[in-house]
């Protein structure tokens, strides 16, 4: 057997987890006073406590509705397997997708007791808003890794049509921003549930991939910055900034919805869309154009987060550049190239302005001259058209990379430059190379929870690459432990330098060439332009 062969073998132990037919040893009864959960034991002495309910199944009344505490139940629940997960645009109800999804998975060392007080990872996972993409992550071989000196936290909350809805009716008569709500839901749950697992509710790190770290950017700028002690450090991986849109703009949604499913002449829309049929909503649960915008092609997000002057108090670009942030240590991250998973195949300039239009449907032709001119004609990528790598690089650059960028500045700038770092990954593989993606969205996940422990591997950390996982993992559990990404960092890796005042530093890693880099002029340029955008792209 090859040693590419034996180490996915192991990693499938380790995921076997979450896959295994065979039974795993009973873990110790837990008793949260809602109801009481048996996990499992697995080989390496971490416990799993999956598919736990943090909240009342979110149906019927309750479905646009911010979500509520779970009901209690007597008996002890089996905490072996994962709960559904939310489900999201486009997809059809089946066994492992449904709209009772609000389940939360705890991994612990098997010896950590209720005064144990370790450090806690709490992981959103992205999707778009549109499903839970990264659900369900193996947290086993972090805690591992960790010396059993962490727990690990993760879970599901609603997303499309189901999450997003928006309207002045379902502010009136309900919740806007339903699925970051469920997040906040997951966070206080961990405040009054996670000792019973050994960990310190005051002592917990949130990191999300994608939307997931969009969505840790607005819990930074939640309520105006306000405070409420729900974490002391935060990691955005890939941070997710599309359009932030006023209740208004999303009006067209609603009423397109209601008349989409009879309810549009009910004299009451939202009880009608609270009663009708999960699979009838889902038929309709799906990206289309904006009024006045074209099908070719669709918006890539439809159903999104909502300014609601609550939660979501400003736009995520003022709130940063004001300083109104919960002032925590922090990680941003991106990959190369970011735009390549999403990114139209463009065969002209004038295809590159009109993807980026339907995205961003308030840029005007000046704008889009200017973003032209700023993306030209590039290298060419393997099986893909002349202009994709321009649109790539646009929507790479507008959405996640010059996003993270700012959040980074700001927080040094407003917090303490000490305590910002930034990375950009770098780690080739030849696979992705070969499809003309070259490092695109959220390929480090592997080399952050280890091959096998998500649901986007990439082979290459098996070989090629697999000097980048401990590298990597390390920064992060560091991180996680002592707030720093160098207190614990791998023998073999670099000290990882702030992100300081200004244009910054970043650390690039790299098989075996992870080292400190300053954000190019170029980027630093076009960044600059996608700022001053800003109040049209964040509408």
């Amino acid at each position: 057997m090859s040693v590419f062969m034996v180490l996915l073998v192991i990693a499938g132990v380790v995921a076997g987890v979450l896959t295994s037919s065979h039974p795993l040893p009973k873990s110790a009864i837990v008793d949260l006073g809602y109801a009481r959960y048996q996990g499992s034991s697995l080989y390496n002495d971490v416990d799993q406590y999956l598919g736990m309910r943090f909240a009342k199944p979110p149906l019927d009344d309750l479905r646009f509705r911010a979500p509520e505490d779970p009901e209690d139940s007597s008996d002890v629940q089996d905490a072996s397997e994962v709960g559904p997960i939310c489900i999201g645009v486009g997809q059809s109800v089946s066994e492992s997708k449904a709209e009772d999804c609000l389940f939360i998975n705890v991994f612990k060392p098997k010896h950590a007791l209720s005064n144990s007080s370790l450090p806690v990872w709490f992981f959103i996972q992205g999707g778009g808003y549109a499903d839970n993409a990264n659900a369900n992550f193996n947290g086993s071989e972090v805690v591992e890794n960790s010396g059993q000196d962490i727990v690990f936290v993760n879970f599901n909350y609603r997303v499309g049509v189901l999450g997003f809805l928006a309207s002045e009716e379902v502010r009136q008569n309900g919740d806007l921003n339903a699925g970051l709500l469920d997040q906040r839901k997951a966070l206080l749950w961990v405040q009054k549930y996670i000792h019973l697992f050994g960990g310190n509710p005051d002592h917990v790190v949130i990191h999300g991939d994608s939307a997931g770290a969009g969505s840790v950017a607005l819990h930074l700028a939640a309520y105006g910055g306000e405070n409420k002690n729900l974490f002391v450090g935060a990691v955005a991986e890939s941070t997710f900034w599309p359009t932030q849109r006023t209740v208004a703009d999303m009006e067209f949604q609603y009423e397109r919805l209601a008349k989409q499913l009879d309810c549009d002449h009910s004299d009451d829309v939202l009880s009608c869309l609270r009663s009708a049929d999960i699979n009838s909503i889902q038929k309709y649960d799906a990206a289309s154009p904006f009024p006045n915008g074209s099908d070719t092609p669709v918006p890539l997000w439809y159903f999104l987060p909502v300014y609601d002057g609550a939660l979501v108090s400003d736009l995520l670009y003022s709130s940063f550049e004001q300083g109104k942030i919960i002032h925590v240590p922090l990680i941003v991250t991106d990959d190369t190239n970011e735009g390549t998973d999403f990114a139209y195949n463009a065969t002209s300039a004038n295809e590159v302005s009109q993807f980026m239009k339907n995205n961003y449907p308030k840029l005007n032709d000046t704008q889009l001259k200017e973003i032209n001119k700023a993306y030209p004609l590039m290298d060419p990528l393997p099986k893909h058209a002349a202009y994709f790598p321009s649109a790539a690089a646009a929507y790479g650059e507008s959405t996640f990379i010059c996003p993270g960028n700012m959040m980074t500045a700001s927080m040094s700038k407003h917090f303490s430059p000490d305590k910002v770092w930034n990375y950009r990954f770098n780690v080739r593989d030849k696979t992705e190379i070969s499809q003309g993606k070259g490092v695109p969205h959220v390929l480090d996940l592997p080399a952050i929870f280890g091959l096998g422990q998500t649901s986007a591997p990439s082979l290459s950390f098996a070989n090629t690459n697999s000097k980048i996982v401990p590298i990597t993992m390390d920064y992060y559990l560091s991180f996680i432990k002592t707030l720093n990404p160098n207190t614990l960092r791998n023998q073999d890796a670099p000290e990882w330098d702030n992100w300081g005042i200004g244009t910054g530093q970043r650390l690039k890693l790299q098989t075996n060439k992870t080292e400190m880099e300053s954000v190019p002029k170029l980027q630093i340029e076009r960044c600059a332009m996608w700022k001053n955008f800003s109040d049209i792209l964040e509408h």
